[in-house]
């Protein structure tokens, strides 16, 4: 059984920074790309960012470029999500999600391209 656990979120002032956790389990790890995803209040899900199972490449949302980093460890089958310079605009549920692939360099930014998610975990920026 495939578990995604995401944990980091909390309230932070603009200009903060945190550390989003995605623990993967029941699925071997170094087969799956992984994303990042958010839903604001009202707002649909949106693409964050993503990595492949072969490190080195990424992909980000314009409005994160810059801002966030996307990295795994493979050891700990935990992908993680470092935010810096947050902005109110960044409050959402963020979401991890797990995408199985047979392409060592492909990440994906299509929400219909995974197959597992977690449960999400909040991200409160106060102006």
């Amino acid at each position: 059984q495939v578990q995604l656990v995401e944990s980091g979120g909390g309230l932070v002032q603009a200009g903060g920074s945190l550390r989003l956790s995605c623990a993967a389990s029941g699925l071997i790890f170094s087969h799956y790309a992984m994303g990042w995803f958010r839903q604001a209040p009202g707002k649909e899900r949106e693409f964050v960012a993503a990595d492949s199972w072969s490190v080195g490449t990424t992909a980000y949302a314009d409005s994160v470029k810059g801002r966030f980093t996307i990295s795994r460890d493979s050891a700990k089958n935990t992908v993680y999500l470092q935010m810096s310079n947050l902005t109110p605009e960044d409050t959402a549920l963020y979401y991890c999600a797990a995408h199985y692939t047979f392409y060592a360099g492909s990440y994906y930014r299509n929400i219909r391209d995974y197959e597992f998610w977690g449960q999400g975990t909040q991200v409160t920026v106060s102006s």
